[in-house]
């Protein structure tokens, strides 16, 4: 399909800058996939009463790492922002996306902790590494006697908010609150699996309160696992969705391994809650049993695309020209009676009308059988 049809114009004041004071207190724009008349405008805390016993809602549990990194180049005196993307091939080392003027091997960075001080943490950049993209760099890292990547990026990383939430708080003048922002910006479920470099932004919207009444209807929750990758939220830049260079990020089915071990479980309809969570199923959905504890997914969902465990999905408003919009568009599409892209536009276009708060803090939609 062509990039173009995933385009969309949306008011900037609609970019939810922060979360709503209680997670469940977002709006829940609720569609069908068999009924396009459907639409309804709810709040999140109304979701279990919206469900069937039996349903089957599937989280993805990755932990938020503090991967985002602030901080000044020594040599230069210029500002470095960037992101941590994983270890790197070396003992010491990472694999960042570094912005910084002038970069080359031997320059090095010295880490601003989120207090504001000096976090006593310093990169030296040692070669590019194209592979993951613009702007990536294996780099050494120097911090004292710690050597461990979590109680490094715990004392000198920031909260991975995606730009577009970053430039517009510096636009409208808010200030960061790193405290709140590294609650928030992490679902309530989060396991002890650390990887994820930006939040599954539909978990977002779960409190006790929700999965307290989802357990008390019936409905049967389970956790997959996929690492979110910087890839996510791309735009597509390319003129088809087709030679969009697709990401690949780390998944596994965890706690629902037995759920899936030989296909679709056969009671309940199945809802990923998350992009993420409908990747991994999707990814495994394809594979022949036994099913292997992990794989590396490039999965890249459009319309056309032939489901083949996930019957709905709960899921934010995402970007123009995205990858995730186009996921959306093959959910609501039927073969033959609707067009997939067609009915999105739509319903953006009504969430737009009725002021929905867009992108990772923001409101959600639940799509039904």
């Amino acid at each position: 399909m062509r990039t173009d049809d995933l385009d969309f114009m949306l008011p900037r004041a609609l970019i939810a800058t922060k979360p709503p004071e209680h997670r469940d207190a977002s709006r829940l724009l609720v569609v069908q996939r068999s009924d396009p008349s459907r639409l309804e405008h709810r709040v999140f805390s109304d979701l279990p009463g919206l469900l069937s016993p039996e349903d089957l809602l599937v989280f993805n549990r990755s932990r938020v790492v503090p991967a985002r990194l602030v901080g000044q180049n020594i040599d230069t005196g210029g500002g470095v922002s960037g992101l941590y993307l994983q270890d790197g091939p070396a003992a010491g080392t990472w694999i960042t996306l570094l912005k910084a003027k002038r970069a080359r091997p031997g320059r090095r960075v010295s880490l601003k902790a989120p207090s504001g001080q000096d976090s006593g943490v310093v990169l030296e950049l040692v070669e590019r590494a194209d592979e993951f993209g613009p702007g990536a760099w294996v780099v050494g890292v120097d911090a004292g006697e710690e050597s461990e990547t979590p109680a490094i990026l715990d004392r000198a990383g920031w909260t991975p908010l995606p730009p577009y939430i970053l430039g517009e708080r510096l636009s409208r003048g808010e200030k960061i609150d790193e405290q709140s922002d590294r609650s928030r910006y992490q679902t309530v479920f989060a396991g002890e699996e650390s990887g994820s470099v930006a939040a599954p932004t539909a978990g977002l919207h779960f409190n006790d309160a929700v999965l307290g009444g989802l357990k008390s209807n019936g409905v049967r929750t389970s956790e997959v696992v996929l690492h979110v990758g910087a890839g996510t939220f791309k735009p597509v830049e390319t003129e088809t969705l087709d030679e969009h260079p697709m990401h690949s990020e780390w998944c596994s089915l965890g706690p629902s391994a037995d759920l899936f071990a030989t296909g679709k479980p056969t009671t309940g309809r199945v809802f990923a809650v998350g992009s993420t969570s409908a990747r991994t199923l999707e990814s495994f959905a394809d594979l022949e049993p036994p099913l292997p504890e992990s794989i590396e997914t490039r999965i890249l969902i459009q319309p056309g695309y032939r489901w083949r465990w996930v019957d709905g999905m709960v899921t934010n408003f995402h970007l123009p020209r995205s990858t995730l919009l186009a996921m959306v568009a093959a959910l609501l599409e039927v073969p033959g009676e609707v067009d997939g892209v067609q009915r999105v536009h739509a319903i953006y276009s009504e969430a737009i009308k009725e002021r929905y708060r867009f992108y990772s803090y923001g409101d959600a939609m639940l799509i039904l059988p």
